[in-house]
């Protein structure tokens, strides 16, 4: 999918991977968000596509001022978009009034903040209970025993008659989770639920969600924390109001996020079909490959298939277009038996890339390195087979 802001076209992926087996749960569709300051408009979002899976854990992650928040906001009703829409299990959410959004999100979200929000003058208990009194999901002789039954399951059962204050953060944050459970909702949203805790009480918040996730919720996780995020099934990085694509998150973990989202813009996708032939990296074309899908072959003497010392290359990665790889590479085809989906990059683009950062050489040399060594033990391995002549 391409998607344009202010005239720049912004190469995103489709809103919901349509391989996947299961239906996706949410879905965001070109989400902008712009607010009103006394500077001038502030735009939040530009442009978001997403989706989230049942039984998902995923992470939202990105600078102090991304837009993490306000993307976690659109999910769960509490901000609007100023265009784009989101739907939750088949609901356009943003279409539902204030009224009915508040009781369509008691049912069917769980939400968690970073400052707990437990009202002070009620016991952990009476926390936990507000929800189930409010939506009405469960009998008035059920609500009781259940609300122990989610204190019990956060390590809060000998706490049930304290107030928040009295409890550390970590308990208070258990609690906040009891009580987004109350209802027993499909999806949990946590907007930086570590953040206001220490490293070791974070772990251990951290393990209730990804319990959570085993039992079949679906967690949207906003966080700064990138050590825990990635012990999530998936991430999203923003930068800027932007998403950054996901597979080029992945494959430069550790280049600045502006870089990524350049990177992201830059990008143009391609699909090959099994056995077609692809350009070459060359001087002119190409100057980066990055598989998504599927399987690219790249062969050591001008060919690739059966037969040819050949190299294949699996989602996730890449090859650059250095010398010593246009120089042992010349054959390039789709793999396998399921179509080729990949990234390019031109090479006017890749050589900027290279001479403004620096440190992108080593890393990409280092690529180039080990799928050539790869080569050179495929070539040998083809050698050692042919009988002597």
């Amino acid at each position: 999918m391409s998607a344009a802001y202010n005239g720049v076209a912004i190469a995103q992926p489709e809103p919901c991977d349509d391989k996947k087996d299961t239906p996706s749960l949410i879905q965001m569709y070109d989400i902008v968000k712009t607010y009103k300051t006394s500077a001038g408009d502030f735009i939040a979002l530009k442009n978001v596509n997403a989706c989230f899976y049942p039984h998902e854990f995923v992470s939202i992650v990105g600078k102090s001022g991304s837009g993490k928040s306000t993307l976690a906001n659109m999910i769960t009703g509490i901000d609007r978009p100023t265009s784009g829409r989101v739907r939750i299990n088949g609901t356009d959410i943003h279409a539902l009034s204030e009224s009915e959004r508040s009781v369509w999100r008691g049912r069917h979200l769980g939400i968690v903040f970073q400052f707990f929000q437990l009202l002070p003058m009620l016991s952990l208990l009476e926390n936990v209970l507000l929800p189930m009194d409010f939506c009405n999901m469960y009998a008035p002789s059920q609500r009781e025993s259940r609300a122990w039954e989610l204190l019990e399951l956060v390590g809060l059962q000998d706490y049930s008659d304290q107030l928040p204050a009295a409890v550390s953060g970590g308990q208070q944050q258990s609690a906040a989770i009891a009580r987004a459970l109350a209802n027993d909702p499909p999806i949990i949203i946590a907007d930086e639920p570590t953040g206001n805790l220490d490293s070791r009480t974070a772990q251990a918040v951290f393990e209730v969600f990804k319990d959570l996730s085993r039992q079949g919720k679906t967690i949207v996780m906003v966080t700064h924390d990138a050590t825990l995020a990635q012990r999530s099934d998936r991430s999203l990085l923003l930068s800027d109001g932007e998403l950054i694509d996901e597979w080029v998150a992945r494959a430069f973990p550790k280049f600045p996020h502006p870089r990524l989202l350049w990177l992201t813009h830059q990008l143009t996708r391609h699909t090959y079909q099994p056995g077609q032939p692809l350009p070459a990296l060359d001087a002119a074309g190409a100057g980066l490959y990055l598989v998504t899908a599927g399987c690219l072959e790249v062969g050591l003497d001008g060919k690739a298939g059966a037969g040819s010392a050949s190299v294949e290359l699996s989602p996730g990665e890449y090859l650059p277009a250095f010398r010593r790889v246009l120089q042992a590479f010349q054959g390039y085809r789709a793999g396998g038996q399921e179509p080729l989906e990949m990234l390019s990059l031109d090479r006017q683009a890749f050589d900027s890339w290279l001479g403004e950062s620096p440190e992108v050489q080593p890393v990409l040399e280092a690529a180039a390195g080990e799928v050539l060594e790869r080569g050179i033990v495929e070539d040998r391995a083809i050698s050692a087979r042919e009988p002597e002549s």
